[in-house]
């Protein structure tokens, strides 16, 4: 399935930076506002242990990982949701991701100039979960026109589709994002129709130097407020992680290695994408090719059938379905069909994370 994560945050914060470590790629990172006109996509694709582990069994002559997409998008300014600075293009780029990186610039540099001529971590966030706020805020106010007219007709689904954006208003006005707004199923389905972008899942990124984390009083205000607004943080310096990956491989490791350092920040936030939107792996796995896939969690045999090809769900006949953990310990397929560890589930077996899945199809 395809993802998009978007990078936002105020001009000269990082951004291009950052998304030149997660893709390796070398788009502009000038020191001025607005160096990001357009909104750069970069596939990265998503570290994972269990599909190396599934890959060291089976052998096979491809190995497919699953994938992300993180979106650069040009930074924004106090009154971009009035078309201020890049707001218009700023505003239609984000409503096409599936889930938001704020990224927060948290060190002090006089060689990188800041917006507003400070920085304060707080302001910087309020300005920009603002700006989005009131996007929505119109976005909801003219359907709720539309649909307060349509409700004169008393019409059972036009009413409740009024009340519903009535609700959203209110909250919006309150100053609080649509995914602290308590609703169901159906009325958040309803609502996606509008891509608000505050209804969008969020995580904050907090920048900063190569100093590291320790004592920074600009990062503990940001995990206070995160932590007030039960929004995840993913801790990183993209200065770093800009340089670290134009080494080579091995000597990435040995470095690594040598500032104890598991593994790169750009693994953790990448992590936290696939988490912070819900979204779980599942495996194929033969001597041609050893693929990871992504679906939401809660997913069915049958959801996964439809991930592969519109054939495998059309002609659905069952899934043979091994446990990751099973797979590791009985050495593959063969091994779990010889303990009989291997189980046939139907169309509404819903997935576990890591499951290996033959699938039986007939068109």
């Amino acid at each position: 399935m395809d993802i998009k994560c978007g990078i936002v945050g105020l001009p000269n914060v990082g951004k291009s930076t950052l998304f030149n470590a997660l893709t390796a790629a070398e788009i502009p990172a000038e020191n001025y506002p607005f160096c990001t006109i357009d909104p750069n996509v970069g596939v990265v694709t998503v570290p994972d242990d269990k599909l190396d582990a599934i890959a060291g069994i089976v052998n096979p002559q491809n190995t497919v990982q699953t994938i992300i997409e993180f979106v650069d998008i040009a930074g924004l300014v106090e009154g971009a949701s009035k078309g201020e600075g890049l707001g218009n293009q700023f505003l239609a780029h984000i409503r096409e991701t599936d889930a938001i990186a704020h990224l927060v610039r948290c060190f002090i540099n006089e060689n990188i100039s800041h917006v507003s001529g400070k920085l304060d971590p707080i302001s910087d966030i309020e300005i920009i979960n603002t700006e989005l706020l009131l996007a929505d805020l119109e976005t909801v106010q003219k359907s709720f026109e539309k649909a307060d007219r349509q409700a004169k007709t008393n019409e059972k689904d036009a009413l409740t589709w009024r009340d519903l954006l009535k609700r959203v208003l209110i909250w919006l006005e309150e100053g609080r994002p649509v995914r602290e707004l308590t609703l169901e199923t159906h009325e958040a389905n309803s609502l996606k129709t509008l891509q608000l972008i505050t209804a969008k899942p969020l995580m904050y990124v907090a920048n900063l130097d190569e100093t590291g984390s320790q004592d920074n009083p600009y990062l503990k205000l940001v995990l206070n407020l995160a932590e007030h607004e039960n929004v995840p943080v993913v801790i990183i310096s993209a200065a770093f992680e800009a340089e670290l990956v134009q080494l080579p491989k091995n000597e990435q490791n040995a470095f690594l290695e040598e500032i104890n350092m598991k593994e790169p920040g750009l693994n953790r936030m990448i992590r936290a994408a696939y988490t912070l939107l819900k979204l779980q792996t599942f495996y194929t796995a033969g001597p041609q090719e050893v693929r990871a896939w992504t679906i939401r969690k809660g997913s069915s045999a049958y959801d996964a059938a439809g991930e592969i090809h519109t054939d495998f769900q059309r002609g659905f006949i069952r899934a043979e379905v091994i446990s990751f953990d099973t797979f590791i310990e009985q050495q593959g397929e063969h091994g779990a069909k010889k303990t009989g560890e291997m189980r046939l589930e139907g169309k509404d077996y819903i997935l576990s994370e890591g499951d290996v899945i033959h699938f039986r199809f007939n068109v």
